[in-house]
């Protein structure tokens, strides 16, 4: 009723705690023993909170799930203060688990590869079709963010063989290189771009301004339907693929940190991890005893 009425919980989210703290509830009376009463409730110390958290650890439960489940025992602690003077000052102590960051979702060699040719085949119009080659091939030949490859300028375009510039989170920059191939279809769409001049959006929309992220993404949701492709092949996910293949074909972590503007080694290492995956995941369907 407390949750409901002064603190207007949501009926879920009623639910939900109610559920996680009968679960508490019904740990304490196996860790402490005895019929959980509020004589129990006030004589909890961290130590028995930190085995509930560990216990659930134990049975699989995940970081965000215990860290929710953490949030509803402190809910009705401050009710049992608020009500009946319970002490909850020991379940202060508890830090909240951090959730995992998700493993960065690449795409394989072939279905990457796919994107950045034939993206084109999803438009009728010449210079749509080569802006967004030209597009696809920038985001996974240098692993640039789609917003950082949207805010280039023609002028922004390195000479032959030099390097590109970019300007990345917290306006730093950094030193990409950009492979024929990508300078290839780049040099193509530059002879379709309606303004080419230096200070213009290198990649325009139809009406001629900056082309906006929202319309990239859906282009290529729609491409990715059309053409069998997962759910996860989005702009971003050819950076990851950038990044992931790199590694795979033997870059070191460092040098891969530099190319994609990582501020910390951890996040790069994130990488580590997806590459290894895939590696299991093509031992598990390739070894006869798997």
């Amino acid at each position: 009723m407390w949750l409901g009425g002064e603190r207007r919980a949501a009926a879920k989210t009623l639910e939900t705690y109610g559920r996680d703290v009968l679960a508490f509830l019904q740990f304490c009376s196996t860790h402490v023993g005895g019929v959980p009463d509020l004589g129990m409730l006030r004589g909890l110390r961290a130590a028995d909170f930190r085995a509930w958290i560990a216990a659930e650890a134990k049975a699989g439960v995940g970081n965000a799930t215990r860290a929710r489940k953490l949030s509803a025992i402190k809910t009705f602690f401050r009710f049992l203060k608020k009500r009946h003077e319970v002490d909850g000052t020991a379940l202060a102590l508890i830090s909240r688990p951090r959730p995992k960051r998700p493993l960065p979702k690449a795409l394989s060699p072939q279905d990457a590869t796919a994107v950045a040719h034939d993206i084109g085949e999803a438009s009728d119009t010449a210079m749509v079709q080569a802006r967004d080659t030209a597009l696809m091939m920038l985001l996974y030949g240098a692993g640039l963010r789609i917003n950082e490859a949207l805010s280039l300028n023609v002028g922004d375009l390195p000479p032959a063989d030099d390097a590109l510039r970019v300007t990345g989170k917290g306006n730093k920059q950094r030193i990409v290189p950009v492979l024929p191939a990508v300078r290839e279809v780049i040099a193509v769409y530059l002879k379709l771009h309606p303004n080419p001049g230096r200070g213009e959006p290198l990649f325009v929309g139809v009406r001629g301004g900056r082309l906006n992220a929202g319309v990239v993404q859906k282009t290529l949701r729609d491409f990715r339907r059309l053409n069998g492709l997962p759910e996860h092949a989005t702009p971003h996910a050819l950076r990851h693929s950038f990044a992931t293949h790199l590694l795979a074909g033997g870059a070191d972590l460092r040098s891969i940190q530099e190319l994609l503007g990582h501020a910390s080694l951890s996040t790069t290492q994130r990488y580590t991890d997806v590459d290894t995956g895939q590696l299991m995941e093509v031992w598990r369907k390739a070894h006869p005893r798997a």
